[in-house]
């Protein structure tokens, strides 16, 4: 006797869902979600081509990295708060604060008189951006049952994913053509249009209870975010990892994360419920979108270094270098999107995803010096695949198992995790990069090719990535450098392969729920404490090599799932 249900795989679940089919407001409310989603996700990525002008006309140049990191930081901290309080209080008055804290902020940035007071418009439009993106997805799960979701919350990536490719590219003919001042103008009319359809149209039922606002929570989550955030990117870059400036803010930040912990056990309503972790799938969710985040941002950061450092690509070009991947991305994740939506699978998907993450990651450590931008393209576009198939798929997952009252902080857990993935992916592999680069230098460097070098010249990643320096370098010494830059960015590519294999391993131990038919049921939570056997992994690993599966590994499903067997 063979066992028809595995452990881990989707369960049994209708070949076509009912007939369902939005509202004209719900539709009129989706539009003004993906406004606002691309207004918040479009200004990431639209300054970028700008901030060597910007800190040219304002100053600031030392500070550089701040006009980045401020935004990310007050985004990250954000998130998790607004989740909790939308899910006391409502999601509509703090989706329509957002938006207008971020038009705020825009112009505030926009007629900007100095660096710093750029710095604090930017915190600002940081706070719009982390309630926006959270409680879009949110409030999508509000609207539309979970075997519904997966096309819409694939519409929503391909938003992000159009961002990651027009951003850049729009970026720099407005600032050739109208000055950097307008990148911050330009979002405020989509801005205005996306508030019109929220506010006349979202009208979410909702009902207030009693709750004790987590005060102590809050602040002492907001210091431990920040201080590690802010330590992880400074660390190897602003400062040495070992300078005090870093290893101070981790220690606050872990003395700060360790009373919060202590709070959130004690608290009447916690900003973030730790029972959440108790559940498996809530748990390998996040870990797997927090390691994906890792690799996408180190991919999207460090692709074009390889592009114009090693392939000799032209730098004002830089915004359509990972075009290849941002089009696949978006393509795969709309079509994953309606294929769950008609066959109620996900599990599968998201597997397939992160083992051809790793297959692109593997195709990028096959680079070097030499290699031609038709490889690149390959490996770029094959990790694209993988993360169009899993970026949305993980907020799906952790919704479909989220009780109704804890829908925002189960969704915005996840935003967040995904921007620390980022944050701490940049860092890590910046430090793996630049601890790399200076000796693979020197090991291509011909001693009689140093001879020529002017004197004081600098060798390193700026040299790499300034045509002026490498102008006046002979050629023995800027082929030395560009092979040493393919050395370094190799170890990079090589560290990414083990952070996407925990995301692989954390998939496959997400248990396969059938998507839900309704919007508020609260689904049947997982045993407290409840961990997969080694028994259920490997069953898991059978299915995906199309092994059946015997009846001793049936034996240790869960009681619900044995029933249905």
């Amino acid at each position: 006797m063979r066992s028809s249900t595995r452990p881990g795989r989707d369960t049994a679940a209708p070949t076509a869902p009912a007939p369902f089919q939005l509202s004209p407001a719900a539709r009129a409310v989706f539009i003004g979600l993906m406004i606002g989603m691309f207004v918040a996700a479009i200004s990431q990525t639209i300054v970028s081509p700008a901030l060597p002008i910007i800190v040219a006309e304002l100053g600031g140049m030392e500070h550089y990295s701040w006009l980045a990191t401020s935004a990310m930081l007050a985004s990250a901290v954000v998130v998790p708060v607004v989740g909790k309080l939308s899910d006391l209080y409502g999601r509509r008055p703090f989706y329509i604060a957002g938006l207008v804290v971020f038009m705020a902020g825009s112009v505030l940035s926009g007629i900007a008189q100095d660096f710093w007071w750029l710095v604090g418009a930017r915190v600002i439009q940081g706070l719009g951006m982390g309630t926006l993106m959270p409680l879009s997805q949110v409030i999508i799960g509000d609207l539309i049952p979970p075997r519904h979701r997966g096309k819409y919350q694939g519409i929503m990536g391909a938003v992000f994913g159009i961002c990651s490719i027009a951003g850049p590219l729009a970026g720099g003919v407005i600032t050739d053509n109208f000055g950097w001042r307008w990148l911050f103008f330009v979002g405020i009319p989509f801005g205005l249009v996306g508030l019109v359809f929220i506010v006349k149209n979202l009208h979410l039922p909702h009902t207030p209870r009693k709750a004790v606002i987590d005060v102590w929570g809050i602040i002492t989550l907001t210091v431990a975010l920040v201080a590690i955030l802010l330590a992880t990117s400074w660390g190897g870059t602003t400062y040495p990892w070992s300078h005090l400036n870093v290893v101070g803010l981790y220690v606050v930040g872990v003395v700060a994360l360790v009373a919060f912990v202590m709070i959130e056990r004690r608290a009447v309503e916690p900003v973030i419920p730790l029972r959440l972790f108790r559940n498996r799938t809530f748990t390998a969710s996040n870990i797997a979108s927090l390691t994906v985040a890792m690799g996408m941002f180190g991919a999207i950061f460090y692709i074009p270094v390889y592009a114009q450092g090693v392939l000799k690509a032209d730098a004002t070009s830089s915004g359509a270098i990972v075009m290849p991947m941002s089009l696949s991305m978006i393509v795969l994740s709309m079509v994953i999107g309606v294929l769950i939506t008609r066959t109620g699978k996900y599990k599968a998907f998201m597997v397939a995803g992160t083992v051809l993450m790793l297959t692109g990651f593997g195709l990028l450590t096959q680079l070097h010096y030499g290699s031609s931008y038709a490889q690149l393209t390959l490996a770029m576009v094959v990790l694209g695949l993988g993360l169009g198939a899993t970026m949305q798929t993980y907020t799906l997952v952790v919704q479909n198992t989220a009780e109704h009252r804890d829908l925002g902080i189960a969704t915005s857990a996840t935003q967040f995790f995904r921007s620390a993935g980022g944050t701490v992916g940049i860092a890590v592999l910046g430090t793996v990069m630049a601890g790399r680069l200076q000796s693979s230098i020197v090991e291509h460097l011909d001693p009689a090719a140093a001879a020529q070098m002017p004197e004081g010249t600098e060798i390193g990643i700026d040299a790499v990535l300034d045509p002026t320096v490498l102008a006046g370098l002979p050629d023995a010494v800027e082929d030395a450098i560009r092979m040493g830059l393919a050395d370094a960015l190799h170890q990079v590519f090589v560290v990414a392969i083990p952070i996407v294999l925990i995301a692989a391993v954390a998939t496959l131990f997400i248990k396969a729920i059938p998507l839900r038919e309704t919007l508020h049921e609260s689904p049947k939570p997982e045993e407290p404490g409840e961990s997969p056997a080694v028994a259920e992994v490997a069953a898991e690993a059978a299915h995906l090599v199309d092994v059946d599966v015997t009846d001793e590994a049936a034996d240790d499903l869960d009681p619900r799932e044995r029933a249905r067997t």
